[in-house]
């Protein structure tokens, strides 16, 4: 199997600069079809609409939606012969186990996997702390990520990675310096975010990470995602859905207890 037919997406909204430079690096090869949000649709996770707009854009089809949205209505209705979804590239990275549910970018990537069609998340760290957001990014600023990207898509079929993996999630420094090496990574389990009230009546929050992002700071072992974009390097982490099961015997002593309970509650009522 091949990725002869992409379909590309987002959680930025169809205009992005980092969607077009996905776009313009994938499409001279494959048949790309975007299939993306109308406007800004961060952070939103795997929201799903009860039904959506779609208009004709220059790309494909701008969805009054969400990447979710997106992702079903364009494997389901719009361009459902596709072999590849790729989501992104997203301006901010998406890093850490805490977050892929947040995503927007992943959340479309997890989204295809359930249609049982192989996808990669794609998404871009920009330094400037909390104030990242703020930068203005040149298409030029995208390339290790859509190098990385366009690596993979041309290569992950004939090397099986999808027999293992649903999606990739990867993540690539901005490009600051002439090169970035990949490197195979699992999600960083570090936790931080912090609750903090203002005495108004407001609970304001905050992520401590983005103040560490670098060598000396950085929590994150080597080997994990966050460590990997920190060290320069372009991160890719083979993730797969559904969430896992574990294997937990009290649990089930306590379903034991429980239908036992039941059954003494019904002989009870019985009397």
């Amino acid at each position: 199997m091949s990725a002869d037919r992409i379909l590309l997406t987002n959680d930025d909204g169809i205009d992005a600069v980092g969607l077009r430079a996905l776009y313009d690096a994938l499409s001279d090869r494959y048949d790309v079809v975007t299939v993306a949000p109308s406007g800004d649709q961060s952070s939103i996770g795997r929201v799903l609409s009860d039904g959506v707009r779609v208009h004709d854009h220059d790309l494909g089809y701008a969805v009054d939606g969400t990447p979710v949205d997106c992702v079903v209505a364009g494997l389901d209705e719009l361009v459902p012969d596709v072999d590849l979804v790729v989501a992104g590239c997203n301006e901010g990275a998406n890093l850490g186990s805490y977050v892929l549910g947040r995503s927007g970018t992943v959340s479309a990537a997890v989204e295809a996997a359930f249609f049982d069609v192989p996808a990669v998340a794609t998404s871009m760290y920009v330094p400037g702390g909390d104030d990242w957001w703020k930068t203005e990014l040149e298409p030029d600023a995208f390339a290790h990520a859509v190098r990385a990207t366009r690596f993979l898509v041309d290569n992950a079929f004939d090397a099986d990675v999808f027999s293992a993996a649903d999606y990739l999630n990867v993540n690539a420094p901005v490009a600051e310096s002439q090169t970035a090496p990949m490197r195979v990574t699992a999600p960083s389990d570090w936790y931080g975010l912090r609750a903090d009230a203002n005495g108004n009546g407001e609970v304001h929050f905050s992520d401590p990470i983005w103040g560490r992002m670098t060598p000396e700071d950085v929590p994150d072992p080597v080997g994990t995602d966050r460590r990997a974009v920190v060290d320069g390097e372009v991160s890719v982490s083979p993730l797969t859905v559904p969430h896992g099961t574990a294997t937990a015997a009290s649990l089930d002593d306590l379903a034991d207890a429980y239908r036992e309970a039941h059954d003494d509650e019904r002989v009870v009522d019985a009397e």
